[in-house]
């Protein structure tokens, strides 16, 4: 009898198919594909300039060179400054996107609200018709007055549709109705509701979303160059931008100073400091990622499933 009982026991190991590894094969090619340029990217940026003048990007180099890092580096205040402004946007505007954006997708998943086809109608206009940078940009200095202001950094991408689409999804998924109906009946109203009862179970899909957010703000640079004149304001992206427009200029320039040559360290290392640009701007997100990884891929999976 003991016998037969260990046979109907189910095997602790299971067996590897073949399409299991090709599988494994694939991705693990995938990956070390998608993470070549990361690391060209790294190598390059303490790679010596004329190295990669004579043998080009390799991704070990023969020869070791912090000129270009230098070069990004050397514009220590106004950096460090500019790192300031991208942080202090991309937590702002991904607060303050995450509590609109999740009160809206409660709003319209509420099947009991008496606008909510009206506003998910109202939500899709801006995605299927856009007014133009034109017009937004004579909308936001000429009637709002928000020229050089931080705010037209945070708002124009506080609110998005596919955003919204993915959260109330979730909720209306993942957050079981009979939930909320009971806490209707305990007396909570719809902000007690919403902030004690979804909010707290949002919480996987406001990671997914809200690391977007903060790759969106971080990333962003065409709204600073449009409405931010002031240097105390600029964010990370736009003056790496100038420090390229500035290295651009005294390469192409034949009348550049001598004396701003020499400020420069004597040669201009054009290749690497490119490369130590993107670095110093990838390089956050790539040390902030691996902590959302499980709530991105959880909050995605969940809030894609139409509902």
């Amino acid at each position: 009898m003991a016998k037969n009982n260990k046979d109907l026991e189910p095997s602790k190991k299971e067996k590897v198919t073949v399409a299991q590894i090709i599988l494994a094969i694939i991705l693990l090619a995938y990956t070390v594909f998608a993470f070549l340029p990361v690391e060209l990217t790294f190598v390059a940026a303490f790679t010596d300039e004329k190295s990669i003048t004579q043998n080009g990007f390799r991704f070990w180099p023969l020869q070791w060179s912090l000129a270009g890092m230098g070069t990004v580096l050397r514009y220590g205040q106004q950096l460090a400054r500019s790192y300031g402004v991208t942080i202090l946007v991309t937590v702002v505007g991904t607060f303050l996107g995450l509590l609109f954006m999740s009160m809206f997708a409660y709003s319209i998943s509420r099947k009991e609200f008496r606008l909510a086809k009206f506003l998910s109608v109202f939500l899709l206009i801006p995605m299927l018709f856009n007014g133009g940078t034109l017009s937004g940009y004579i909308i936001f200095t000429s009637y709002y007055h928000l020229k050089d202001s931080l705010w037209l950094l945070i708002l124009p991408l506080c609110v998005s549709t596919m955003n919204v689409i993915i959260l109330r999804t979730y909720i209306v998924n993942s957050i079981p109705g009979e939930l909320m109906e009971a806490a209707k009946i305990d007396g909570a109203g719809e902000y007690r509701t919403f902030f004690q009862i979804t909010l707290p179970l949002l919480k996987p899909s406001l990671a997914a979303v809200g690391f977007m957010m903060a790759t969106a703000y971080w990333n962003d640079w065409q709204n600073a160059l449009l409405y931010i004149d002031s240097d105390v304001k600029k964010p990370l992206q736009l003056l790496l931008i100038n420090i390229q427009k500035s290295i651009e200029f005294l390469l192409n320039n034949s009348n550049v100073p001598a004396s701003a040559r020499a400020a420069m360290g004597g040669t201009i290392p054009q290749y690497s400091a490119t490369m130590a640009t993107v670095l110093v701007v990838i390089g956050p997100i790539m040390v902030v990622y691996p902590f959302f990884q499980k709530y991105f891929i959880k909050g995605l999976t969940v809030g894609s499933v139409k509902g």
